[in-house]
């Protein structure tokens, strides 16, 4: 047995294990996550992802080279999560979303992202062996999206404009009106499904919309579908817990997405320009690192001066 398949295994294992675990424990607090509980499982899901790299780095094939690339597409889909928090704090606000259903519709909802991350990874790493000039398109969305990001305003949640409500909404009559921690409910002999279900798809849409944006980033870094997929994985599967640590101070990273819009501007640079000039991984790694770093202080510092002001 190789070295790689003995680390999908040992992956595979591990993930079903933790996943296991993390939502037994949310199950048997009726779905209650407090800060506490939340800090605690970000902290287990970031030590776990970074242990993983390590061991990456003295026993994978080349290991210097795939640490570096693991954890500099950690990063890069951890920042793009954490924006995402965004996303989902003002899709729960307009939906009426009450907290404590919140953590069934995210566990559902990360868990489809994991199979949309699977299959766009796959796919993604497919195209680029079949078709060299797809890099060059990948970079077009990465340079548009970091633009929309950092130039244009957030787009107003209209759940009655999305697809998949719209589409759900001629298979199934809808009853929103229903304090209810489940999907569907049996109402008069006939099956309605109820507004937590409609947020689930509009969790689900934004994950599509955000896998579209973040494959194509760690694509730049590497094409080893191990590495992509691990480092993926384990920044998506924190996301929940990050949601319930970070929700009550979100408004403190307002500067966030422009550091985020930068990283994705460089890395799409870095994919347009592959074939005349390599950007090493160590200095994507470190510069990812800074801007990300800079940002959440200029949030916490300059905000505090214009206060004081």
């Amino acid at each position: 047995m190789t070295t790689e398949i003995w680390y999908w295994i040992v992956f595979t294992v591990l993930i079903s294990v933790m996943l296991v675990v993390d939502l037994w424990v949310t199950d048997h607090r009726h779905g209650k996550i407090g800060i506490k509980s939340a800090l605690i499982w970000s902290a287990i899901w970031i030590g776990v992802a970074l242990l993983f790299n390590v061991s990456i780095y003295f026993k994978f094939p080349n290991g210097h080279v795939k640490a570096l690339e693991f954890l500099t597409g950690y990063l890069i889909e951890k920042s793009l999560s954490v924006d995402n928090l965004f996303v989902f704090i003002m899709i729960f606000t307009v939906m009426g979303i009450d907290q404590k259903n919140q953590p069934h519709i995210l566990k559902w909802g990360i868990l489809g992202a994991v199979v949309f991350r699977i299959i766009f990874i796959f796919a993604g790493v497919a195209l680029l062996e079949a078709f060299d000039f797809v890099i060059y398109i990948f970079g077009a969305i990465l340079l548009y999206t970091a633009y929309k990001m950092a130039f244009m305003h957030d787009k107003k949640i209209e759940p009655e404009k999305n697809i998949l409500v719209r589409t759900a909404s001629k298979y199934f009559p809808i009853k929103a009106d229903v304090d209810t921690e489940h999907f569907f409910i049996k109402h008069g002999g006939k099956i309605f499904a109820t507004n937590l279900f409609l947020t689930l798809l509009l969790i689900e849409s934004t994950d599509i919309v955000f896998a579209i944006d973040s494959i194509p980033a760690i694509l730049a870094i590497t094409r080893d579908p191990f590495i992509v997929l691990t480092s993926n994985i384990f920044a998506i599967l924190g996301l929940r817990a990050l949601y319930f640590a970070l929700a009550g101070i979100m408004s403190l990273f307002r500067y966030l997405k422009y550091g985020v819009a930068l990283i994705l501007f460089f890395v799409g640079v870095k994919m347009i320009l592959v074939e005349f000039y390599h950007i090493p991984v160590a200095f994507s790694l470190v510069f990812i690192a800074v801007v990300l770093t800079g940002s959440i202080l200029a949030s916490v510092f300059i905000k505090k001066e214009s206060v004081v002001n």
